[in-house]
């Protein structure tokens, strides 16, 4: 799996590069996206120290903001942005982007129900009826309680959070959309892909 993401992801890079001239390459940032303004057409995006969409390291900073590409053919789906950076049932701890300070926050997390193997598919997550997967993060301010569905790690989990957690924005516990931005200024982009709407990255 991790073999054929990568050589995918390659593949991408070489077709995408290939039209802007040999002498003339752009450079790569790959990560998730964190705001995303749809009136001034920028995109912010974490980088992925590992550049890999199936083994993330979203650990750079500062954020990088781009202009998106003005041509329809030079760029993907629009993005959705999240704050949500990494979550680990295992250490109990979820990492989010704070937009405030423009840094990361990790928060210790009260685990209330954790489950594994879940794919994309399954009817916790996708609603058969409707033909549509079911909406995530789920916030219950009354139980201070927060579901997330990991698709990339096929896990459903419930924490708990702090009282002056419970009422951020719904994006705080979101993760937003992996993308692909080619470019040669910084901050504007040439061409920008997003891989989590690209379904054979999904597979």
């Amino acid at each position: 799996m991790k073999i054929t993401t990568t050589l995918l992801g390659l593949i991408a890079a070489i077709l995408m590069l290939g039209s802007l001239g040999c002498d003339e390459y752009g450079k790569v940032d790959q990560g998730r996206v964190v705001e995303f303004d749809k009136e001034k057409q920028t995109v912010t995006v974490i980088q992925d120290k590992a550049m890999d969409a199936q083994h993330p390291d979203y650990s750079i900073l500062p954020a990088h903001t781009y202009t998106m590409p003005t041509e329809r053919m030079e760029r993907g789906a629009d993005p959705k942005a999240g704050y949500r950076i990494k979550l680990d049932v295992d250490k109990k701890y979820v990492k989010l982007y704070n937009p405030d300070t423009q840094d990361f926050d990790e928060l210790t997390i009260e685990l209330i129900d954790v489950q594994k193997n879940i794919a994309r598919d399954h009817p916790l997550v996708f609603d058969k009826e409707a033909n549509k997967p079911k909406a995530f993060p789920v916030i219950d301010k009354d139980k201070k309680a927060i579901t997330i569905y990991s698709e990339r790690q096929k896990l459903l989990a419930t924490f708990g959070v702090p009282d002056e957690y419970i009422n951020l924005p719904d994006k705080t516990w979101d993760a937003g959309d992996e993308v692909r931005v080619y470019y040669k200024t910084e901050g504007v982009a040439i061409r920008f892909m997003n891989i989590s709407k690209t379904d054979i990255f999904k597979k």
